[in-house]
């Protein structure tokens, strides 16, 4: 089949409970809900996430587990995010084609087995809101700190064409913030500079100006702090083509951070 939809999400602690969450992010609430129909009339046979707080020191991981279960109490904020839990199938099949894409293109990819392995926040908080039911097998992929741009970029490429060659519906999801210099106080903006800089990033997507979206990356995550510096973004960049049409849902701060969630969609092609 194909990769019927990617997307940038958040992830911040405060969104995990939605009755939680403060004012200035009900409109990232709303647009998770959004995007839940949309993944709900798409009956995707996968989904595959990279999220930033799976950071790996060398390799890239893959998580090739049948049954993701667990409680989650978040390390960086248990006073927000404190045993919760959660349950989703996995695909090892799928997952072991990635893998081995990843050998076979000399990248140093790895895939994780163990019923002790457990998720990160930035995988679940989405997942609470974009698969309610917890009825989506789920892949997971980590973003690796000695991996630099190029490589997570070339990375995504090999995972998009082991999606696109999949005979599944797929949809992909990077989890992350944009610029992520972060501070106390989760009302609180990023710089006027750096948010300057979001704004451009974001237009050059929006503009489905892929390629120079990917140019700009590497001065941008380094002046703007983007989270995991930037490599869900090159991944997800890897990902989508030209054909993808971006649909910009909502966005919103948290602690200095900016968050916005966008989907980009298949092109139908009329008959």
């Amino acid at each position: 089949m194909s990769i019927e939809l990617s997307m940038l999400v958040p992830h911040a602690p405060s969104l995990c409970h939605e009755n939680q969450a403060p004012d200035f992010q009900q409109g990232i609430v709303a647009g998770f809900k959004e995007v839940a129909e949309e993944i709900a009339q798409i009956q995707p046979d996968v989904i595959v996430l990279v999220s930033c707080h799976w950071p790996s020191t060398f390799a890239h991981y893959v998580d090739c587990n049948p049954i993701h279960k667990g409680i989650l109490t978040a390390q960086e904020a248990p006073d927000m995010i404190s045993d919760v839990p959660y349950h989703y199938p996995g695909d090892e099949e799928l997952a072991n084609l990635l893998v081995q894409a990843g050998k076979n293109a000399e990248i140093p990819v790895e895939g994780v087995y163990g019923d002790h392995f457990e998720w990160d926040y930035g995988t679940i908080v989405p997942l609470r809101y974009l698969v309610p039911n917890g009825d989506i097998p789920i892949i997971n992929l980590s973003v690796t700190l000695a991996a630099n741009l190029e490589e997570t970029y070339k990375w995504g490429q090999e995972i998009a064409k082991v999606l696109q060659k999949s005979e599944k519906k797929v949809v992909f999801i990077s989890s992350g913030a944009l610029s992520h210099n972060l501070v106390r106080g989760r009302h609180h903006m990023p710089t006027f500079a750096e948010h300057a800089l979001d704004k451009e990033f974001v237009d050059l997507l929006m503009n489905k100006d892929y390629k120079a979206a990917y140019q700009m990356l590497p001065q941008y995550a380094s002046m703007a702090k983007v989270e995991s510096g930037g490599r869900h973004v090159a991944m997800l960049l890897g990902i989508i083509d030209e054909d993808c049409t971006p649909i910009y849902f909502a966005d919103g701060q948290s602690s200095g951070s900016w968050n916005p969630l966008i989907t980009f969609e298949k092109t139908k092609v009329s008959v």
